[in-house]
């Protein structure tokens, strides 16, 4: 008999097909998004291009030339030239490097900050959670940009203030997320039979809690990428961000402040304009993507 049950165990397992592991099955739904698959292809090669730099072309972002002072693009400069004669196509490249930084850091510091003070309010609750939302709930009232301003006013325009007032006024809407996310998973099964069993508090967040809320910091993440690197754009735009000679998409963009210029040099604005807006979309479409798959709600 037992010889039987192990035949038939046997054919049974080469009948069914092995089921591919979680991460596979979520590479594979990844693929199958022609959307999110294209912003990844083009967030690989803009990401290769800023860090090779250097070796991608053979000016520097502040090397002028007056000989060649708003020339459209030709074979010498693939971009044309600025105002003073800087190639555009390698101020782009040296300009995403910065936005991209400030992008990242930023959006590290702003969920950083949510999920800790998200993850304390939404488990402990009582006068924590009171206070900490009530605090988000002021803080949402006034516009970020006025905060920002105050900041830029306060300490002058540059990247490292830029960086700082995105990632630390910019965690109030991040903590309501996680709040949610932390309140759902206290009351479930597998959370309340471990505090029955005595563990501590930390090792319920550290074993149960943030392993479950690792999936929304990632989509998170990746859809305020976009949103950090439009608002460094607009305040580099307007002076208040990254300054001159240090480029960035912003202050790049900045050159064709005046409609002569919109009209008459439109390499001052298109390039830097629709490198930044494939950027922003494409990592919308990512994230977009990781949503629809790492949530179980949303997964087809």
């Amino acid at each position: 008999m037992s010889v039987q049950a192990n035949a038939s165990s046997d054919r049974a397992q080469q009948i069914l097909p092995e089921r591919p592991s979680l991460a596979a099955q979520n590479i594979r739904l990844f693929m199958q998004n022609p959307g999110a698959v294209a912003g990844l292809v083009y967030m690989v090669v803009i990401t290769l291009l800023v860090i090779l730099a250097p070796l991608v072309t053979p000016y520097d972002f502040e090397e002028i030339d007056i000989r060649a002072i708003r020339k459209p693009p030709s074979v010498d400069h693939l971009l044309g030239t600025d105002n003073t004669g800087r190639d555009l196509y390698t101020r782009i490249l040296y300009g995403g490097r910065v936005s991209l930084l400030i992008g990242l850091s930023a959006v590290i510091i702003r969920t950083a900050i949510g999920l800790v003070m998200g993850a304390i309010s939404g488990f402990f609750g009582g006068a924590v959670d009171f206070l900490i939302q009530r605090f988000v709930d002021v803080m949402l009232t006034i516009p970020q940009i006025f905060l920002l301003l105050i900041l830029v006013g306060a300490y002058g325009p540059s990247p490292l203030v830029l960086l700082i007032g995105l990632g630390l006024l910019g965690w109030f809407p991040d903590t309501r997320i996680f709040r949610g996310q932390v309140l759902s998973i206290r009351e479930l099964d597998y959370t309340l039979a471990a505090r029955s069993i005595g563990r501590s508090n930390w090792g319920i967040v550290q074993k149960h809690v943030l392993p479950n809320v690792m999936h929304l910091v990632l989509v998170n993440m990746t859809l305020n990428i976009g949103a950090i690197i439009i608002a460094e754009a607009g305040l580099s735009f307007l002076g208040l961000g990254v300054q001159q000679p240090t480029p960035s998409w912003g202050n790049i963009i900045q050159e064709a402040n005046q409609v002569t210029r919109i009209r008459q040099f439109w390499w001052f604005w298109i390039p830097p304009g629709t490198v930044l807006v494939l950027t922003v979309i494409s990592l919308n479409l990512i994230g977009d993507a990781l949503r629809d798959i790492l949530d179980p709600r949303r997964r087809r």
